[in-house]
């Protein structure tokens, strides 16, 4: 498996953002340059392992949240979470969760796309 520097750079970006954090003050954190982060960012250059253990670190993540998104591990914890939530619902319970999962994905997914 060959790593794509540009995704993990977007999901670093993605992390830092959604903790309304500037590139110089995660830079300041993980000890590099702000311009370091910025090429990392955009996928310009590789960044060495213990760097980005820094950066998830700083960022609260798990570094296999930078390395692969969502990991399958993960997307199947989920799902038995959600099939743990249902377990006990009535037959109409699971038509309204059901259809609020829809309307809230459809939601999610044209939100997603705007950006």
């Amino acid at each position: 498996m060959q790593l794509n520097y540009k995704d993990i750079g977007m999901r670093i970006r993605k992390e830092r953002k959604a903790l309304s954090m500037s590139q110089q003050t995660l830079a300041e954190l993980v000890d590099l340059q702000p311009n370091t982060i910025s090429h990392i960012e955009r996928g310009a250059t590789t960044v060495q392992l213990q760097s980005l253990i820094n950066i998830a670190n700083a960022l609260h993540v798990p570094i296999e949240r930078l390395l692969c998104g969502v990991t399958v591990a993960s997307e199947q914890a989920l799902r038995g979470i959600l099939a743990d939530v249902l377990n006990d619902c009535s037959a109409e319970e699971m038509r309204v969760i059901v259809d609020m999962c829809d309307n809230l994905k459809r939601s999610l997914r044209k939100n997603m796309e705007r950006k």
